[in-house]
């Protein structure tokens, strides 16, 4: 092997394609690829694997790594280049990989290098469905390709010796072997000079190129360079010669076949040009004898069609000339459509038929003017007519049944003209007067009712008076407003209908014009359709969202009679707000007659005024209530009359009827020993209790103030089913502050502060326990009577019904603990030894008939079973506790016997009280009581 030598900093040994020119380029090499820097010390990396043998291992300085490289990677003069890597270099070749001594010797490589498995054992059988191929199946291909084979192989020989031949017979072409020495040079011997077309000798450049030498001192050297010239000139002339023959000895028989040719072109030229002449001739005789006098026919004919065209041509501009004394005629009858059409007709034959003529120059500006002229009074003349038709005076009564003027036809003459011209602006301009009209008129009504007022008052710039009328001049007016607006939407209907038909009439679609129940009322304008289906729908949009922009503008002003900042000074009853309710659903329902959709700002404007009504109502209702809540004595009180009447028209859902006020029957009672502020009046007819399905009630006087208001809340409900759902839920609210307030007083006590009540009784308690069962009665008549009005009305009855119950629950819980307590404490003081019974028993079956006096003509039976009997089981408890505390036990002892004797009085008792079922009144608390 052959070791290249060179110099050590030239090329790098670890680096390819890395060559320097010099040492610095090589040392900064070193140290940016083959350095590392660890800390302030310098590795070399310079060698096999990325070490230095030369170096440290641990680094040295900056320096002392500058002349360790100097020393041993510069300055070393040659070196060894690594040798190239070949299958020698291999720590092991492929028979010692693949020679495995485990597995012993193997059949083939496969089994060598991936086991025996890999080879499969089975002898695979040949494809029936391959057929074996053999030799003889290819011998008729061989066969017919050997013939075809030989036969090419004898005319390629054949053409071989044809084209060695050395002569051709005959006077066929020359021997075409190239014999001449010539033959096959090449013309790039030829200078390039003598090649081109433009070869002039007379030109002193190119003379020096084909002459060369010429002029030279010497004659020898002349004649010398003249006959090297001519000879070479000569050889040029003869290698052309010979390339000319050479060509025309190929092209020979196209030469023959085109001298051919061209003697039998010139005899068919010959012939076509005899009868060339004889044509010629023909036509000349036809032209003297034939053609002449028929074209001069044709020429006669065409004269007279142009003088008829010419006369033709000045009718028509005998016509034109009288287009504008037509023009003022047609203008005077008002039919401005045929104005249009005989302006657009003569424009047209101007511009096409008469281009050119002098006279007519200014006929066209005049013809646009006259159309702006007609355009301008076709406006002005509806306008007049939109202003006089809508500031027409009303009736006496308010109401026309014959809102259409005498003037329509004009107003079809008018709208079929502004039609013609496209000029749609006019339903805009019709919107507008009408807006202007109905301006005027709501002004007009509050200026008569400021007249007929004795106030000082002044008008806003809108027209509407300052906030001072009182409701009822407030319904007066816009009930007078709203039937003259009415009045004013027919008319515009009755003129909206006449557009449309005039539309309808103008696209051919006279048709629509008449409805199911509506007759056209004009005579139409007999024309040609001129208005395009696109352009009719737009007049009817416009149309449309006329009649629907008045009323909502109508409802606009009407809106702002009823608005709160109008209304804010007075506050309207039920009565007054239900007339205003039946005021805007009237005109509210006329006007969605009249243009087919509803507006809502009035009724909006009237919903927030019931509203205010409503809220007020609340208002006064929840402090009349908490005001008799304060000032209830928590007694039972007599049912009048009137109120037995509510509560059985609230049960049969007659909401109908308002009650009477709360005053003529519960008046201020200031006088005898009773401290209540409220009592019952004095009257004949008058019950106990208020009998409610047959079953009784009694209550105080504050259920039966609440059973009024919520019958009033019903029928204001019924009156007014726009503020339904606020109204449901302020009953809820007012029975919320009911339930709460009731709660406060009773249970907490509060009573006894506010009402001075010296303590709360059980008959305070079952009093309250009632009235909420009232209240609980009556939850889901009112919840299906707002449902009724309003689906969504009815949110919060289930909260309040489920306070209601458990307010029941603590009430009766708390009588229970009433009875309890002092049963308790007689417990404890009692002691099981004679008398029998003891005066700790006799005390208890005082407090349980105390109890039952209380409580027993207030609530039902089924309510009183239920009290009883938690106080029965308490009972039981505490009379258990004491046993096992006295640790008296069931032995049939002396104390047995007194055990007995108590519960048997006890027993006794609650029987004559019939407090508890049938079934709780046996002596079986004889032994349950003994069952720790």
């Amino acid at each position: 092997m052959i070791s290249n030598i060179t110099n050590s900093w030239e090329s790098c040994f670890y680096c390819q394609c890395e060559s320097f020119k010099s040492v610095t380029e090589f040392v900064i090499h070193l140290r940016e690829r083959h350095c590392t820097r660890e800390g302030g010390s310098y590795v070399c990396r310079y060698g096999f694997n990325g070490v230095c043998p030369s170096l440290p291992l641990d680094g040295v300085s900056d320096r002392d790594y500058d002349a360790h490289v100097a020393k041993y990677h510069v300055n070393q003069h040659s070196r060894e280049l690594a040798p190239e890597w070949s299958v020698f270099s291999a720590a092991q070749n492929l028979p010692a990989v693949l020679n495995d001594p485990s597995r012993g010797k193997q059949n083939n490589l496969f089994t060598k290098k991936w086991g025996d498995n890999f080879v499969d054992r089975v002898v695979i059988s040949d494809s029936p469905y391959l057929p074996e191929i053999t030799d003889s199946d290819f011998d008729r291909y061989i066969n017919k390709i050997g013939k075809r084979y030989r036969r090419h192989e004898r005319l390629s020989a054949q053409q071989t010796t044809i084209l060695t031949t050395t002569n051709v017979t005959g006077s066929k072409r020359e021997p075409i072997t190239p014999t001449s020495p010539l033959h096959d040079t090449s013309l790039n011997v030829i200078p390039e000079i003598f090649l081109k077309e433009n070869l002039s000798l007379n030109h002193a450049p190119t003379f020096a190129l084909v002459f060369p030498n010429i002029g030279c001192s010497t004659s020898e050297k002349n004649k010398e360079s003249g006959r090297l010239l001519q000879e070479q000139l000569s050889h040029y002339l003869d290698i052309i010669e010979v390339k000319i023959a050479h060509q025309v000895s190929r092209k020979s028989a196209a030469f023959f076949h085109a001298m051919t040719s061209q003697d039998a072109i010139m005899a068919q030229m010959q012939e076509a040009a005899r009868r060339v002449r004889e044509l010629r001739t023909a036509l000349d005789i036809l032209q003297k004898t034939i053609v002449r006098d028929s074209l001069q026919v044709m020429l006669y004919a065409q004269r007279k069609q142009n003088y008829q065209e010419t006369l033709d041509k000045l009718r028509l501009m005998a016509t034109v000339h009288k287009t504008q004394p037509m023009l003022q005629l047609l203008m005077g009858t008002q039919d401005y459509v045929a104005a249009l059409d005989l302006i657009g007709t003569t424009q047209e034959i101007l511009t096409q038929e008469l281009v050119g003529i002098h006279c007519f120059k200014h006929l066209p500006m005049e013809l646009i003017e006259m159309e702006k002229f007609i355009d301008s009074m076709l406006t002005a003349e509806f306008e007049r007519y939109a202003s006089a038709d809508l500031n027409r005076p009303l009736s006496d009564v308010l109401k026309e049944t014959d809102s259409v003027n005498t003037e329509d036809d004009k107003l079809v003459c008018i709208v079929m003209g502004l039609l013609r011209k496209k000029n749609f602006r006019f339903v805009n301009t019709y919107k507008d007067e009408a807006i202007a009209t109905i301006r005027a008129l709501i002004k007009q009504f509050v200026i008569e009712v400021i007249a007929s007022s004795d106030a000082e008052v002044c008008l806003t710039g809108a027209g509407e008076e300052a906030q001072s009328f009182s409701i009822a001049e407030w319904i007066a007016l816009l009930k007078k407003a709203t039937v003259a607006l009415l009045t004013v939407l027919q008319r515009i209907k009755a003129v909206t209908n006449i557009m449309q038909q005039t539309a309808d009439a103008a696209a051919a679609r006279s048709d629509l014009a008449v409805g199911n129940s509506q007759k056209s009322t004009v005579n139409l304008i007999d024309s040609e359709a001129f208005l395009t289906s696109v352009d009719h729908m737009v007049v009817q949009e416009k149309l449309q969202d006329l009649l629907i922009a008045v009323c909502n503008y109508c409802h606009d002003r009407c809106a702002t009679m009823v608005s709160t900042q109008s209304l804010e000074r007075a506050v309207a009853t039920l009565d007054e707000i239900e007339q205003l309710k039946e005021i805007v659903t009237e005109f509210g329902d006329g006007c969605e007659e009249i243009c087919g959709s509803s507006s809502v700002a009035l009724k909006v404007a009237v919903k927030v005024q019931a509203s205010r009504f409503a809220n007020r109502f609340h208002s006064e209702k929840k402090q009349k209530l908490a005001f008799l809540l304060d000032s209830e004595r928590w007694r039972q009180v007599d049912i009048p009359n009137e109120f037995q009447k509510i509560i059985d028209r609230m049960s049969s859902f007659d909401f109908s009827v308002t009650t009477k006020t709360v005053e003529q029957f519960i008046t201020p009672n200031g006088q005898g020993n009773d401290d209540s502020k409220l009592n019952i009046a004095t009257q004949s007819l008058a019950n106990p209790v208020l009998l409610v399905e047959g079953k009784p009630y009694a209550l105080v006087g504050a259920a039966l103030l609440l059973v009024q208001m919520l019958n009033d809340y019903c029928c204001c409900a019924l009156r007014l089913p726009l503020v339904s759902s606020y109204l449901s839920g302020n009953v809820v609210d007012l029975l919320r502050t009911f339930n709460s307030r009731s709660c406060q007083l009773i249970i907490g006590a509060g009573a006894m502060r506010v009402a001075g009540l010296k303590t709360i009784t059980s008959t305070n308690l079952a009093l309250v326990s009632r009235s909420l069962q009232l209240v609980l009665w009556l939850l889901p008549i009112m919840k299906e009577h707002f449902l009724k009005l309003d689906p969504s009305a009815t949110h919060g009855y289930e909260s309040i019904t489920k306070d209601f119950q458990s307010h029941i629950k603590e009430i009766e819980n708390k009588i229970c603990n009433i009875v309890t307590e002092r049963i308790s404490v007689q417990l404890e003081q009692w002691d099981a030894r004679p008398p029998i019974p003891s005066q700790s028993f006799r005390n208890i079956s005082r407090h349980l008939v105390k109890l039952h006096e209380a409580i027993a003509p207030i609530l039902p039976e089924q309510q009183i079973h239920t009290i009883y009997g938690v106080v029965h089981r308490n009972f039981k408890d505490r009379l258990r506790k004491q046993l096992l505390k006295a640790n008296i036990i069931n032995n049939g002892g002396p104390q047995h016997g007194v055990v007995t004797s108590e519960l048997t009085f006890y027993m006794e008792t609650v029987r004559t009280l019939k407090a508890l079922p049938l079934y709780d009144l046996s002596d079986s608390i004889l032994q349950s009581i003994w069952d720790f």
